[in-house]
């Protein structure tokens, strides 16, 4: 996976933000964002950076960063894989279908593939209820899966 967004430009970036908030009250949950919007992710490094230049424990930005689903601990891969779960979804077998996928992407739910290509993302509904079991890979709808689908869709991607 590639750390390309590791610049000391975006934490210089990152650095003035902070500056500009030092003084404000609950600054760090905008300061995460901001820092969200600049690297697309908050990893470990990120978050220490956030720490020191706050002057806060890194289990508290740790703490915000997991609480809140904005925020994704690592980069997301070129194409995020949404796998519906809603109650419609998951009584037409989105479960098999999201098992399929992380077997065939060989990366768990929630997780990005190591080549960066992939990640793959458990929801809640998709609003596509008569597609169900539904899942979106970026713009594209793909939906009445069964977990036999799913070999031909990935490689269309990969491709």
């Amino acid at each position: 996976m590639s750390n390309n967004t590791l610049t000391q430009e975006n934490f210089d970036k990152l650095g003035a933000y902070i500056q500009e908030m030092k003084d404000v009250k609950g600054a760090l949950m905008p300061v995460m964002q901001k820092a969200q919007e600049i690297f697309g992710y908050i990893g470990e490094p990120i978050q220490e950076y956030i720490a020191d230049k706050m002057g806060v424990m890194l289990s508290e930005v740790y703490g915000v960063s997991t609480f809140y689903s904005q925020f994704a601990l690592e980069p997301k891969g070129e194409h995020v894989i949404s796998v519906c779960l809603g109650t419609a979804c998951y009584v037409r077998g989105a479960q098999k279908v999201l098992d399929k996928l992380a077997e065939v992407l060989e990366v768990e739910p929630g997780r990005t593939t190591p080549d960066g290509l992939f990640t793959l993302q458990p929801t809640r509904c998709l609003g596509c209820c008569g597609l169900a079991p539904v899942i979106t890979i970026g713009e594209d709808v793909y939906g009445r899966l069964t977990p036999d689908a799913i070999p031909g869709i990935i490689e269309k991607y990969r491709a």
